[in-house]
């Protein structure tokens, strides 16, 4: 959860941003912190440089866990999750990955360390996850990213 508040804080829009205002705001901030703008300027053209992939990240970030886009990508989601198996999960940091049999990942926001150890020890995982993981959390695919509207 912490990179998606940084990610709305560096492109400074709220929990509530649409895609529309997203991509609005990700337009404006690209047009401020493009490195060919400071093409005199060569430290500012780095500065620039760093900016600009950070702002890239975060909008692309935040489209895809919009909820404009779970949405739009909810049967896909639904078929994985009730259909296939889970071949591995990891988890890092209040991250979990999820890959399914049917080549598909998913990560999953803001999990607490608890529900991954009981994850980790439940007689059938997958029936654990669809209680306690799939809908409960922010996700997003992982497997391929959802292109920018």
């Amino acid at each position: 959860m912490r990179r998606i508040v940084n990610y709305r804080k560096l492109l400074g829009v709220q929990e509530a941003a649409e895609l529309r205002e997203l991509k609005t705001v990700y337009r404006n901030l690209m047009k401020d912190w493009h490195p060919d703008k400071f093409h005199d300027d060569h430290e500012k053209k780095q500065e620039a440089e760093e900016k600009s992939k950070k702002i890239i990240e975060a909008y692309h970030f935040l489209v895809s866990v919009a909820p404009e886009t779970r949405t739009q990508m909810l049967p896909e989601y639904t078929e994985t999750t009730t259909n296939s198996g889970i071949v591995d999960f990891e988890f890092k940091s209040e991250i979990l990955r999820i890959i399914f049999d049917n080549g598909s990942e998913y990560e999953y926001y803001g999990v607490p360390k608890a529900i991954y150890v009981k994850l980790v020890n439940a007689e059938t995982p997958g029936r654990f996850a669809r209680r306690h993981i799939y809908h409960e959390y922010v996700y997003r695919s992982t497997s391929k990213q959802v292109a920018a509207v």
